[in-house]
C-alpha cells in the first residue's frame, strides 16, 4: 500500500452507514474501525478515499449479514484537493468489500466511478473499475 498523492479530507467517521458498489452480497455496511488511523485522545477515527476500514454488514444477502468485513472507501461526498489544485467530490459515498487485507475485492463487478487515489493505492480494485476519476 503506497501513499496517496492528494490531501484527502477524512469525511466518513466511525459509525457511518456506507452503501457498497460491488456485487459481493453486502448492500450497506457500518464502519466500526479505520485501519492505520491515528487520532488524538477522544476523537473518533475517520476514513477518506483510499482508506481501509473494518465494517459490519447491515443489509445484504442473509449469509453476508452480521459479518465483519474489510472494505476500501472508493467515493466520498466531501470534496478534497488534489496536488494539481483541482478539487473533486462525488455524488455519494461508496465502498468495496475485500476478501483479504491484501486488497483483493470480493465482488467481480464495480458499479460507478472510483477515485484515482483509491485505484493507485489498491490496484486489484482498479482492475475491476469501469471508470476512474
Amino acid at each position: 500500500m503506497e501513499s496517496i498523492k492528494a490531501n484527502v479530507t477524512k469525511a466518513i467517521p466511525v459509525g457511518a452507514h456506507i452503501p457498497t458498489c460491488d456485487n459481493s452480497g453486502a448492500k450497506v455496511i457500518k464502519v466500526f474501525g479505520v485501519l492505520r488511523s491515528k487520532t488524538v485522545k477522544g476523537r473518533y477515527p475517520a476514513a477518506g478515499v483510499g482508506d481501509i476500514v473494518m465494517a459490519s454488514v447491515k443489509k445484504g444477502r442473509p449469509d453476508m449479514r452480521k459479518q465483519v468485513v474489510l472494505a476500501v472507501i472508493v467515493r466520498q461526498r466531501k470534496e478534497y484537493r488534489r496536488v494539481d489544485g483541482t478539487r473533486i467530490k462525488f455524488e455519494d459515498n461508496a465502498a468495496v468489500v475485500l476478501k483479504d487485507n491484501k486488497g483483493n475485492p470480493k465482488g467481480t463487478i464495480l458499479k460507478g466511478a472510483i477515485a484515482k487515489e483509491a485505484s493507485e493505492r489498491w490496484p486489484a480494485v482498479a482492475k475491476l473499475a469501469s471508470i476512474v476519476v
